[in-house]
C-alpha cells in the first residue's frame, strides 16, 4: 500500500494551531478500506473530507475521477491548496446532489456531528448511488453513538459497525432501502411570522436558536419598533418585554444611552446559518440591503430557501463564502454576528476571532457590529481590540449581546 504524506496536509484557510490537525486516523482507515475494495476511482464518492486527506490519498494511489463533497468552503479551498502543494489532480468536487453519487459503488463518509445531516446524506446515497453501493462511514469513537447506526438503518438494510482501531471506528452500510418519494430535507418551521427552512447540516435546524432569539430581542428593542412588526416576531408588552416570557428566563437588562436605530443601508449576517437574522432584519427594515453569508453549503442553501419562503429575495442575497471574503473592505454599515465556538468537534475560539476580524475589515468607519455569544467566553475585550469601542448591551445567564463601533 503506497505511503501518503498526510503530515504535509494543512488546514488553511481554516484556523491552524498545534492542536488542530488536517487529518485523523479515521481518514487513514477509510483510505485503507477503499484501496482494499479495488473499486475504480470514478465509482468512488467521498463526503465530509475536511481538508482533502481522503480524496488526495486515493488520487495519489492512482485512483482518478474520485468525486468529493465538502460542506465547508474552507475545506474546499484547503483541498485545492493541498492538491497544488502535492501536485495532485484528477478529482471532481460536487455538491450533495445526484451528480456526486450517480454510478458510485463505494461511498466514504466522515461522520458529521449532526444526526440530521447524517440522515440527509444517507438518504442521498440510497436515492442516487448504484443499487449495489456500499457506504463506509467513520468517526472518532468518542464522538460516535448508537443513534448513528439507527439513522443509517433508515436507508440501509444492513448496518455493521466494525472493530475500533486507533481510536476510530468504521460502520459499513449496504443494501439500500427504497428511498421515499420526497427527501427528508429541507424541513420548514414557523416562528411567529418568520418561516425557517433547514437542510440537515444547518446549525439548529429549523429552530430559532436561543442566541439568535436574544440578539433579535435586543435589535427589536434598540430600533424602537413598538407597535410595528418586531424582528423577533414575538408579541410584546408596552415595556418591550415578551408578555409570555417567564420571569426566571428574563434577561438582566443593562441601562444604555440612547442611540440611533441600527438600520444601515448595507447589512451583513455573518455566519448566517438558516438566515434567521438576515431575513428578520430585512422584514423589519425594508430599506436595507442584506447579505447573508456562511461557509457551510448546507447553511447557504437553507438561507436561500428561507429568503424565498419569506419573500425577501428582492433585498436579501446569500453567499457561500469564508468569513465574507468576497465582500469589499469598508463597504458595510451593520454586521450581525452569532459566532460558533466549535471547530468541528473541538472547542476553539479561533473561528470567532476570524469572524471578528472579518467584520472589522468589511465595516466602514463608524459602522456597527452586533454580536451575541456565550457569556462564559467574555469576548468584549477582544472585540474592542479588533473592531473598536464595545459595550455590553444585554447579558443573560447563557448569552451576552455587545454593540461595537468600528474605529
Amino acid at each position: 500500500m503506497p505511503d501518503f504524506p498526510y503530515a504535509r496536509l494543512r488546514r488553511r484557510p481554516d484556523v491552524e494551531a498545534e492542536n488542530l490537525q488536517a487529518h485523523d486516523a479515521t481518514d487513514v482507515l477509510l483510505v485503507e478500506k477503499a484501496l482494499d475494495a479495488g473499486v475504480p476511482g470514478h465509482e468512488i464518492a467521498v463526503i465530509g473530507d475536511e481538508y482533502g486527506a481522503i480524496t488526495l490519498a486515493l488520487t495519489d494511489a492512482g485512483l482518478n475521477g474520485v468525486r468529493v463533497h465538502q460542506d465547508l468552503v474552507t475545506g474546499r479551498r484547503a483541498l485545492a491548496l493541498n492538491a497544488e502543494d502535492l501536485g495532485l489532480s484528477g478529482f471532481v468536487s460536487c455538491e450533495l446532489e445526484a451528480a456526486l453519487l450517480e454510478g458510485a459503488r463505494l461511498v466514504l463518509l466522515q461522520l458529521p456531528k449532526s444526526l440530521a445531516e447524517l440522515e440527509e446524506i444517507a438518504d442521498a446515497v440510497a436515492r442516487w448511488a448504484a443499487p449495489d453501493a456500499v457506504l463506509i462511514a467513520g468517526g472518532r469513537v468518542k464522538h460516535m453513538t448508537l443513534a448513528q447506526n439507527e439513522v443509517l438503518g433508515r436507508s440501509f438494510a444492513e448496518v455493521q459497525p466494525q472493530r475500533a482501531e486507533r481510536k476510530s471506528r468504521l460502520i459499513v452500510a449496504s443494501t439500500a432501502l427504497p428511498a421515499p418519494a420526497s427527501p427528508p430535507f429541507p424541513v420548514t418551521a414557523q416562528h411567529d411570522g418568520l418561516t425557517l427552512v433547514a437542510h440537515g447540516g444547518a446549525f439548529a435546524g429549523p429552530r430559532l436558536d436561543i442566541g439568535t432569539r436574544v440578539l433579535l430581542d435586543v435589535l427589536d428593542r434598540e430600533t424602537g419598533a413598538r407597535g410595528t412588526r418586531s424582528l423577533s416576531g414575538d408579541s410584546r408588552s408596552s415595556s418591550g418585554e415578551r408578555s409570555d416570557e417567564p420571569r426566571t428566563e428574563r434577561a438582566e437588562r443593562v441601562e444604555l444611552t440612547t442611540r440611533a436605530a441600527p438600520a444601515g443601508e448595507s447589512v451583513v449576517d455573518l455566519g448566517c446559518g438558516t438566515g434567521a437574522l438576515a431575513v428578520s432584519y430585512a422584514l423589519a427594515h425594508p430599506e436595507a440591503r442584506v447579505i447573508a453569508t456562511d461557509r457551510s453549503a448546507a447553511a447557504a442553501a437553507s438561507a436561500r430557501a428561507t429568503v424565498l419562503a419569506n419573500r425577501v429575495e428582492d433585498r436579501v442575497s446569500v453567499m457561500h463564502d469564508d468569513a465574507g471574503s468576497e465582500i469589499a473592505d469598508g463597504s458595510i454599515d451593520v454586521v450581525l454576528l452569532n459566532p460558533p465556538f466549535h471547530l468541528g468537534t473541538s472547542v476553539h475560539t479561533g473561528a470567532a476571532t476570524r469572524l471578528f476580524e472579518a467584520a472589522a475589515r468589511m465595516l466602514r468607519p463608524g459602522g456597527e457590529l452586533w454580536t451575541v455569544y456565550n457569556s462564559s467566553l467574555g469576548y468584549r475585550t477582544e472585540l474592542t481590540r479588533i473592531v473598536g469601542a464595545t459595550e455590553q448591551v444585554e447579558r443573560t445567564p447563557k448569552f451576552t449581546v455587545t454593540h461595537s463601533i468600528r474605529r
